[in-house]
């Protein structure tokens, strides 16, 4: 079996995740592209990524509460080039809370500056757009924003790897309500008595926190004013 294939759902270090073939192997893994594997708790298998670009995306996908579940190189599709018909494997597919699936390109900006780029990917929006499908790019302007980035790859390190139920996150917000709003450091304390921490609170929306300036213990969270709050955006103008 291929060795990129996992089942099930995290449980500890036991992927037990989705099954998925990507569309497009790596044939020869050759040149300067550092590709890897990241541990994938949405999806509960390792995800592969080619590219450092390709990898802080997916600490957003992990993140964002609007994004259930995501694939790389989920489809290769055909579209046309004036008489011609190529192919093409978008980076990833995500399937967003409401349900909308959107195909993602990840690609820096200085490749994009290229007029053999920017023509594919024209032709490729236009082809998306007849058959209703939403295609999206993003470069590092919406990838690398700082200290987002620096923010979420904390909260995700930070938070448990068995995220709590929902029984259980509820139970904590609606003990400790009148408490908010609270350092991240009090939460921390706080909600250590009924088995929750913070961090997967803030992932999941419950919580929400400024990511303008450093995340850190003196940091203010608040409760979300509904569930699912959407704390930070990828992509505003995209919906995500």
């Amino acid at each position: 079996m291929p060795n990129f294939l996992w089942r099930g759902l995290w449980r500890g270090r036991t992927p037990d995740g989705d099954i998925h073939l990507r569309a497009r192997s790596i044939v020869r893994p050759t040149g300067s592209i550092l590709r890897g594997k990241f541990p994938s708790r949405k999806n509960g298998r390792m995800v592969q990524h080619e590219g450092l670009l390709e990898l802080d995306a997916i600490y957003l996908f992990e993140t964002s509460c609007r994004v259930l579940r995501y694939r790389e190189q989920p489809v290769t599709l055909q579209y046309p080039d004036g008489a011609r018909l190529r192919r093409y494997t978008p980076d990833f597919e995500l399937v967003l809370d409401g349900g909308e699936v959107v195909l993602v390109e990840v690609k820096p900006k200085r490749s994009l500056c290229k007029q053999e780029v920017r023509h594919k990917f024209n032709c490729i929006a236009s082809h998306m757009e007849r058959i209703g499908r939403t295609f999206v790019v993003l470069n590092e302007e919406h990838i690398r924003k700082e200290p987002r980035l620096s923010n979420l790859r904390l909260a995700l390190h930070h938070a448990a790897r068995v995220p709590p139920t929902r029984e259980a996150a509820l139970a904590a917000l609606v003990r400790f309500q009148a408490e908010f709003p609270m350092s991240l450091r009090d939460a921390s304390t706080c909600f250590l008595a009924n088995k929750v921490d913070p961090y997967s609170l803030l992932l999941s929306g419950w919580l929400h926190c400024s990511l303008d300036a450093p995340l850190t213990l003196d940091t203010t969270i608040q409760l979300a004013e509904e569930p699912n709050h959407v704390w930070f955006w990828i992509a505003k103008e995209y919906g995500f």
